[in-house]
């Protein structure tokens, strides 16, 4: 399959690098702290969604705020050793011109920037929770990088490994890429949906891009 665009959008942890274990370490320790037991902290989805979000959901809205500072510097102190890239996100990216992608990420700029940074990955433009008020699943995030970059969202190929981040993707008005890396493909509702970005590759045209996606 072939897709023509101006632009490619990717989520960061799940689509281009890999944290898991270290977002579930953290969250675990802060939930600990915060007195969150096992069967509240499991009715809630972590991935893909802002930490304020997720804090608002177990606790009364004046804690949020310390909160939130607290699981972001847990996360931040377990970024060494703790990010790897996943498959076919180097070459993918170096194939792109820098202005003709962007990293939205629903985490700080502060983790979002460590994270990348442990993963060798240097966006011209990042999205990260800081720049927007209303989180994934909202399109807001992928609009105001479509913004960024001066594109038409409806140039845009959204890649995602996550629900919320697929239903923003759509709401913007984008294509959208499922990468089976945190969830299984029927849980996953995109134009596509690959293995990983091993199965996607670039052509730079005098038009724009030229998206091939392999199985």
């Amino acid at each position: 399959m072939k897709i023509q665009a101006d632009a490619l959008l990717f989520d960061n942890d799940g689509t281009l690098v890999s944290s898991l274990e270290s977002v579930y370490r953290c969250w675990t320790r802060w939930a600990e702290e915060y007195g969150i037991t096992a069967e509240e902290f499991a009715r809630v989805e972590l991935h893909g969604r802002p930490a304020a979000e997720i804090a608002a959901d177990l606790l009364p809205a004046d804690r949020v705020p310390e909160a939130v500072v607290r699981i972001e510097q847990l996360e931040v102190e377990d970024v060494e050793g703790g990010v790897h890239l996943l498959p076919g996100t180097r070459a993918l990216l170096d194939s792109v011109p820098a202005d003709r992608w962007a990293v939205v990420t629903s985490a700080t700029r502060r983790l979002a920037e460590a994270r990348l940074d442990e993963a060798g990955i240097r966006p011209k433009t990042l999205i990260a929770a800081d720049d927007i008020t209303r989180g994934k699943p909202d399109p807001e995030p992928f609009l105001l990088a479509a913004r960024r970059l001066g594109v038409d969202p409806a140039r845009c190929v959204v890649f995602e490994d996550a629900p919320a981040g697929l239903q923003a993707g759509r709401s913007a008005g984008m294509t959208t890429v499922a990468l089976t890396t945190t969830h299984q493909a029927a849980e996953l509702r995109a134009d596509v949906v690959v293995g990983d970005l091993s199965a996607v590759s670039v052509l730079v045209t005098d038009g724009g891009v030229e998206i091939s996606v392999g199985d």
